[in-house]
């Protein structure tokens, strides 16, 4: 006989997006717009830990990390992954008596879907803790529910998104659109650039609704982004300079995603951005990733 978990914890990987393609606002999606984008995971990752706490004790959240960025003076209960705990308890029929914990690596506000993430690492945290056993379409629809990028970080991987990027379908490993992919250079190493600065998605998209497109992006967002953030785009032309297969904002931006193909070119890339001093810090990672969940026996005091 199993025994349930008191503690699950996941490591939620960070996502950018290969290609961003952007319609028009559609009035029935509150003005959002409608999106055509491949989603990628990437190993840079925040780690959620859920713990059962005693019935009638509501939820806590903590907050842990060097980078928390506006998060530490947020409305605690506004938090993705404290309203997908809500989400998850309407669902079940739970009480969401449990504490949440974030060690926070991602950049918060940075077009990485740090946030989204997290909710999703809470969803699937909750799933394992309270023993639902839910498929992860129903916990993708739950997800759904709550923001555009987090059904897709349910399951990670590579995948297609589109409706307002919350209808995905993912690319399986073995077939051959994620042969062309790797084919293209979207795997394996590369370094994300990030920023002590954050962009809103909201006024990156109002830039866009002036400006468009900008020629020959696969990021419809990158004109928008570096129009408000132009250090993006210097560390987009000192990557491609460097030698960078792919070097490209990461959805609304501000942070900048280069995939090195050897490890020549990824010290060519960082020593470039040192020099320039066109990014604030400087992130390895691998692409893609999956979400990764452990059990623990832990229990809160």
């Amino acid at each position: 006989m199993s025994t349930a978990p008191v503690c699950v914890s996941v490591d939620c990987p960070a996502k950018t997006n290969l290609t961003l393609h952007v319609g028009d606002p559609r009035e029935q999606w509150g003005g959002r717009h409608e999106l055509d984008t491949i989603y990628c995971a990437i190993s840079l990752a925040d780690t959620l830990t859920a713990t059962l706490k005693p019935p009638g004790t509501g939820f806590s959240l903590e907050l842990e990390g060097d980078h928390l960025g506006d998060l530490s003076s947020a409305d605690m209960r506004r938090n993705h992954a404290v309203l997908a705990l809500f989400a998850m308890a309407e669902e079940a029929g739970r009480e969401p008596d449990v504490a949440l914990s974030i060690d926070k690596r991602i950049p918060v506000g940075a077009g990485l879907a740090g946030g989204s993430t997290d909710a999703a690492g809470t969803i699937l945290a909750l799933n394992e803790l309270w023993e639902l056993d839910w498929p992860l379409e129903r916990l993708k629809r739950v997800a759904a529910t709550l923001g555009s990028d987090m059904p897709f970080c349910i399951a990670g991987g590579y995948a297609h998104g589109t409706g307002c990027g919350e209808r995905t379908e993912a690319i399986a490993p073995d077939c051959d659109e994620a042969a062309v992919l790797r084919r293209q250079g979207y795997c394996g190493s590369l370094v994300v650039g990030a920023y002590r600065s954050q962009l809103s998605t909201p006024q990156v998209y109002a830039a866009f609704d002036r400006l468009g497109a900008g020629e020959g992006d696969d990021n419809h967002l990158q004109r928008a982004a570096i129009s408000l953030h132009p250090r993006s785009g210097e560390a987009i032309a000192a990557a491609l300079g460097a030698g960078a297969r792919h070097a490209f904002v990461s959805g609304s931006g501000p942070s900048v995603v280069a995939f090195t193909p050897t490890p020549a070119i990824r010290q060519a890339v960082v020593a470039a951005w040192q020099h320039s001093g066109s990014v604030d810090r400087i992130i390895a990672a691998e692409a893609p990733a999956e979400p990764m969940l452990k059990r623990h026996g832990c229990t809160i005091s």
